[in-house]
């Protein structure tokens, strides 16, 4: 399939095709990182779309005619200081469109959208490796502070979407409850 013929959309909390959705997160992890962790993220995709207030969630997805070839959620990360701030997790490609680009497409295209909306920081939480190339930084817990404890410290990205520095943020920050559970990070 020609990734030329994939169209990105935004959804709030209530997409439709939420089933759609978690299989598609399901499938991708499990052909990469196995079934414990296939289940894992699935979960928390279901948990996310079902739990998740309207305004505190918002979902990216890459379609080719009606099959789902990408998604993304992004949930508010809220801190001790006033900042529009959203968390990038999860992130999946399915594994027939990999390769393509889709994955790098689909953030671009998901970042300049929550720009449009004011938003002014991202974090995530994953492979610099990947999330580097399309303009996230590492960046140390001193300067955002992660909800929980990290696992994999190197793993905590950021970028800024109104053109500035990343900013220092002080105190502590907090997450949406869906993604508030230890074993995510």
């Amino acid at each position: 399939m020609s990734c030329d013929t994939l169209n990105y959309e935004m959804h709030t909390c209530d997409i439709d095709g939420q089933d759609a959705l978690s299989e598609l997160f399901f499938e991708t992890f499990l052909r990469s990182e196995g079934k414990q962790e296939a289940k894992l993220i699935g979960r928390l995709v279901s948990d996310l779309l079902a739990d998740t207030s309207a305004g505190d969630l918002y979902v990216f997805v890459a379609k080719s005619a009606d099959e789902l070839a990408g998604g993304i959620l992004f949930s508010r990360l809220s801190f001790d200081v006033g900042i529009e701030a959203f968390i990038m997790a999860p992130v999946a490609v399915h594994p027939d469109f990999q390769r393509r680009g889709i994955g790098q497409r689909l953030i671009n295209y998901a970042l300049a959208e929550l720009c449009k909306l004011r938003v002014e920081l991202v974090v995530t939480y994953g492979d610099p490796d990947f999330y580097t190339k399309v303009g996230f930084l590492h960046v140390e817990e001193a300067r955002i502070p992660a909800p929980l404890n990290l696992q994999y410290p190197a793993g905590w990205l950021a970028q800024s979407l109104c053109g500035g520095e990343i900013p220092y943020l002080a105190g502590c920050s907090r997450c949406v409850p869906a993604l508030n559970r230890p074993e995510y990070w």
